[in-house]
């Protein structure tokens, strides 16, 4: 009952001073609309984009066992990584100086906070955020239409760069060590390969089988008493075992140093093609074009919520006067 009442005695106190709101709110859509009216107007540009995995490239040519599919959308992670590269120092930077943004936005950076006052204009004009659908929104605010849809279209451009720069650094720094892995290798496998050739030139070739053909010749020279051919024999025999010791030593490097050899070599392609090869960090779903229509300011929510406001503070206000006048009659 008493809240019944409450509001009929508002209701009558707005009722016995509608003259009062009446004046304020033309005042306030007059007002409104000519501020509305002052502002720049702006147009806006958005990419829609997902971010793709970051799989090695060279493991897909390799590799039997695949630990990501190129061709598939990236998990949440990785569009975090790309939204951090679209909202990055050096976008920023890059992308002021491309479109000479200093000069677009009439500030001086040589003066007095003019960097700080530089970066919150681009920033009040440049966003990037993750949508529901696990894809970046990036979008351009501008007063020309064709300068937001280029700044949209060269951010996506850029950031695709920066990951493909970032991530080239990282596999050329490991396809350099690679390189020195296999170069030593290869290296040292040619080494014992010439030494080897030196010792099939002084005749050795097989020695186990060689020492057993010749301890065979020189047991049926024995027993067929040829002493001679015994001796020559033995010869052999002793030179081929002074070389015995570098010829197992060769023969046993060289058997794994060839498995480990063919390994670095697969590891060398891999991380050369990594290196190497550039592939888009981002799937664009729609390019940024030139809006037709302006998207900010939207004057008649302008108008609609300062004269909402400017009511409901003129309320408040007769109120109070109301509520002191009361006291002090009472």
């Amino acid at each position: 009952m008493k809240s019944n009442l409450d509001s009929s005695h508002l209701i009558l106190f707005v009722y016995n001073r509608l003259r009062i709101f009446i004046i304020v709110g033309i005042i306030a859509i007059v007002a409104s609309s000519a501020v509305s009216l002052m502002m720049e107007e702006k147009f806006e540009s958005s990419v829609i984009m997902f971010a793709t995995t970051q799989s090695s490239i060279g493991e897909q040519f390799f590799e039997e066992t695949k630990s990501g599919d190129l061709l598939a959308y990236g998990e949440t992670e990785d569009a975090e990584r790309l939204l951090q590269l679209l909202n990055s120092n050096l976008v920023r930077t890059k992308i002021i100086k491309a479109h000479n943004l200093d000069e677009h936005y009439e500030i001086d950076p040589t003066e007095a906070g003019g960097k700080t006052l530089l970066q919150k204009e681009y920033n009040s004009n440049v966003s990037a955020s993750l949508t529901r659908y696990g894809s970046i929104r990036v979008a351009v605010m501008d007063k020309d239409p064709e300068m937001a849809k280029d700044i949209a279209n060269h951010l996506v451009e850029l950031t695709d760069s920066l990951a493909n720069k970032l991530r080239n650094e990282r596999a050329q720094l490991a396809f350099e060590l690679s390189k020195q892995s296999y170069e030593k290798a290869l290296e040292e496998i040619h080494v014992a390969e010439n030494k080897l050739g030196e010792l099939h030139a002084q005749g050795i070739y097989d020695f186990e089988a060689q020492v057993e053909g010749l301890t065979v010749q020189y047991g049926t020279a024995v027993a067929n008493n040829n002493l001679k051919g015994a001796r020559t024999i033995q010869n052999d025999l002793d030179r081929i075992s002074k070389l015995a010791n570098d010829y197992n030593e060769l023969a046993n490097f060289l058997e794994p140093a060839y498995e480990q050899l063919a390994t670095l070599k697969k590891r060398y392609d891999l991380l050369k093609v990594d290196a190497e090869t550039h592939l888009p960090s981002s799937l664009v779903v729609d390019f940024a074009e030139a809006a037709d229509k302006k998207s900010y300011p939207v004057r008649w929510l302008i108008v609609v919520v300062s004269v909402l406001s400017t009511l409901a503070m003129t309320l408040i206000v007769l109120l109070v006067m109301d509520s002191i006048k009361s006291g002090e009659k009472g």
